[in-house]
């Protein structure tokens, strides 16, 4: 995973090297917007909306399997929508209880690798298969996927970028 808080320098005609690029820069900037943050401040919100940085951490997570793994692949996930309350699509983020900001980093990290995995070996144009997330013709393609869970975690960062400022100040990406 990208460790570097610059816009990745990656010029290559090969669009799928570009999102590998991109997501690992998002995770990334994810990851430094929360560390530093006390447990308490992970989870109470500074926002109206309500939700908490914790909980948009755990939404990222269930967001890049949802339509990677889930999604793409139709793999069987145990809990897709186990970011929302009750598991229910729409519903509010959640948390389960005991889940800390380590496990849920750790489950970024491989998540984000599995999605590598997946854009690096396999066609862009390729289609979703049937069965999991996608239950009819046609299945949207890799590409587009790929670019929906990138705008997905760009969206998302912005809104950790204004969190953490309202929290204590820190600006940056």
């Amino acid at each position: 995973m990208a460790v570097s808080d610059v816009e990745p320098e990656v010029d290559s005609a090969d669009p799928a090297e570009q999102l590998v690029a991109y997501l690992d820069y998002y995770r990334a900037a994810v990851e430094r917007k929360l560390r530093g943050l006390t447990a308490d401040q992970l989870g109470d919100s500074p926002l109206p909306s309500g939700w908490t940085p914790l909980e948009l951490l755990a939404h990222l997570v269930h967001m890049e399997r949802r339509w990677f793994v889930w999604g793409f692949l139709a793999e069987p996930v145990p809990d897709p929508w186990g970011d929302h309350a009750d598991g229910v699509d729409g519903g509010r983020w959640h948390v389960p209880d005991g889940v800390g900001l380590d496990d849920l980093l750790e489950r970024l990290r491989a998540g984000g690798e599995r999605t590598t995995d997946i854009l690096t070996t396999t066609p862009l144009y390729a289609r979703g298969a049937l069965g999991g997330r996608f239950t009819a013709e046609p299945a949207p393609t890799l590409a587009w996927i790929g670019f929906h869970v990138l705008q997905e975690y760009a969206r998302h960062a912005g809104h950790l970028d204004v969190a953490r400022e309202l929290i204590d100040g820190a600006t940056g990406e």
